[in-house]
């Protein structure tokens, strides 16, 4: 790896997409017009393998995860970007309740909408799922004449009046309660509307900027454990609904009973779909990243094999911030960068980590922000 001056001056043009896309609407925003670096660390030897990433024209996923901190963000949109001016309709999607994709970017893709980037050559879609819309939507739907939607569920089980018997707990503000890992579950309904809906049918990438590492792990294992929960939910309503058959039929509630039934099993069915998605190598892969720390690795191999044991594709690992080596006499930038290659033995020598590609991106002289310098990332990160 050996150090390299830049100073690059790029005035991207300023693409209006509402004519390729009029139904989305765009706010006039003119990103910055220069943008300058002036060192950086070039690792020329790691080349991500992009061309087999780029190629095809069926719809492909990319994950980025990784430890808080470690510059996930940065590698998703600097990915999507490449994508997008390599020809692909791509959409970059943020599952990470803490949102910083709008910063990347520079500019304003909150709301939960999908909301075109300004400066790619080809269509680039971002979208920040919103947490706290999609709890106002939990609460909405869990209201239901003045009782809750899990009442109307529980009489479809049969078990209507135990939930009666426990109103005066106020059981109806609990259920109204957003659950916790709601925010996983918000990401999982999105994953399913990318396989589902039409609107998504024009995307060929789509990148995810995942939540640090405990979330994101949340996130892949839902769908198993739902489709698990699920399966113990409809075994119990089978056993219920053979004891009371005959008098729910009297009553005229054996309709709602299959229907809730119903209802949980095309749920069941659409988390089994995401579970494979996750889960298939030739549409998606986890891409992890971290940086050159005992720490950070340490938590990388532990990633890797977590999502090993969740059978997620995993081909490649960015280590980023690397610092470049140094002819001056600080003693600082030494002890670091000592520190720094004593990390990267480490990865090429842990058993979970030595077998993935190993990608070095370089720390640069200037923060990594507005499509120009994602795209000048892209360009040295993604070969």
């Amino acid at each position: 790896m050996v150090p390299v001056g830049f100073f690059l001056s790029f005035s991207p043009r300023f693409h209006t997409l509402s004519s390729v896309f009029p139904s989305l609407s765009i706010k006039p925003k003119r990103p910055n017009n220069s943008f300058q670096v002036r060192s950086v660390a070039a690792p020329a030897e790691d080349i991500a393998g992009f061309d087999e990433m780029d190629s095809g024209t069926e719809c492909k996923y990319y994950m980025l995860g990784g430890k808080g901190g470690v510059g996930k963000t940065s590698c998703a949109a600097s990915l999507a970007v490449k994508f997008a001016n390599n020809g692909h309709h791509t959409l970059v999607v943020s599952t990470d309740p803490a949102h910083s994709l709008s910063d990347s970017f520079a500019q304003d893709l909150t709301g939960g909408m999908l909301i075109p980037v300004e400066g790619p050559d080809f269509p680039l879609f971002a979208l920040e799922i919103n947490p706290e819309k999609a709890r106002e939507e939990f609460r909405d739907a869990s209201k239901n004449s003045g009782g809750t939607g899990v009442k109307e569920f529980m009489d479809g089980m049969g078990l209507g009046m135990l939930v009666e018997q426990l109103g005066e707990l106020k059981l109806g503000e609990l259920l109204d309660t957003p659950p916790p890992g709601l925010d996983e579950a918000i990401a999982i309904s999105k994953v399913m509307q990318f396989l589902e809906s039409p609107q998504y049918n024009m995307f060929t990438r789509i990148v995810f900027d995942t939540a640090p590492t405990g979330h994101t792990l949340r996130l892949l294992s839902l769908p198993d454990f739902l489709d698990a929960s699920i399966g113990k939910i409809l075994k119990l309503r089978q056993k219920i609904a053979s004891a009371t058959s005959t008098i729910k039929s009297v009553f005229g509630q054996e309709e709602t009973q299959q229907n809730a039934a119903g209802k949980l099993e095309k749920l069941r069915e659409r988390m089994v779909k995401v579970r494979d998605l996750f889960r298939d190598a030739d549409s998606t892969e986890f891409v992890i990243v971290t940086i050159p720390t005992v720490m950070a690795v340490s938590e990388s191999s532990r990633l890797s094999a977590s999502l090993r044991k969740e059978n997620v594709p995993v081909k490649r690992l960015i280590v980023n911030q690397i610092l470049p080596p140094s002819n001056s006499d600080c003693k600082f930038c030494a002890i670091r960068r000592k520190d720094q290659m004593r990390a990267l033995d480490m990865v090429r020598t842990n058993p979970e980590l030595s077998s993935l590609k190993l990608i070095q991106s370089p720390l640069v002289d200037m923060e990594i922000r507005g499509v120009p310098a994602l795209k000048f990332m892209g360009d040295i990160v993604w070969k």
